[in-house]
């Protein structure tokens, strides 16, 4: 494990149409964003960079257009890093033709706690991408959440075989 300063807490898309009124609504999505805040804030105190990702898709996609208030973040993420650097991505890949690496570079970090909605999409996509190899990844499983509970569950167990999962108050 490296110093806190040297590690990031990488938060994926925390956006309005994955909860409740939204146009996707996930499984567990208010418990997932109550776990996400705690583990901001325990990135904060120790002084570990917060990154938020956000998506934005093509317009007229059914869910996390351009501009829509849909795409905006959770205000309860906003609220609890509101200095965060912001990625903008348009693929489940959060490294892919982003500036993710940039903002990694600029705070000189080489570990990356990684969290966030679509355990099997975005998330995972991120923390195996090939981009991710010149980072320890650490996928935060209690804070994380998809469509279903199975769902999320395999997707756990098969991102397992390739780098650690752990609840954050093992990560912190």
């Amino acid at each position: 494990m490296l110093p806190a300063s040297q590690r990031a807490l990488l938060v994926i898309d925390l956006q309005n149409d994955y909860f409740p009124g939204g146009k996707f609504p996930l499984w567990n999505s208010e418990a997932t964003l109550s776990k996400v805040e705690r583990a901001i804030g325990r990135a904060r105190a120790a002084g570990m960079p917060v990154i938020l990702v956000q998506h934005i898709a093509d317009p007229g996609a059914p869910f996390f257009e351009p501009g829509s208030s849909g795409a905006e973040f959770h205000p309860a993420i906003r609220a609890a890093a509101p200095d965060a650097p912001i990625v903008v991505k348009a693929f489940a890949d959060s490294f892919h033709q982003t500036t993710l690496q940039e903002t990694l570079a600029r705070l000189g970090v080489g570990e990356l706690l990684v969290c966030g909605m679509m355990t099997q999409n975005c998330v995972t996509h991120t923390a195996i991408s090939p981009a991710a190899d010149a980072y320890q990844v650490s996928l935060v499983a209690d804070c994380c959440t998809t469509v279903s509970e199975i769902l999320h569950l395999i997707a756990l167990k098969a991102v397992a075989t390739r780098l650690k999962v752990a609840p954050a108050e093992s990560l912190f």
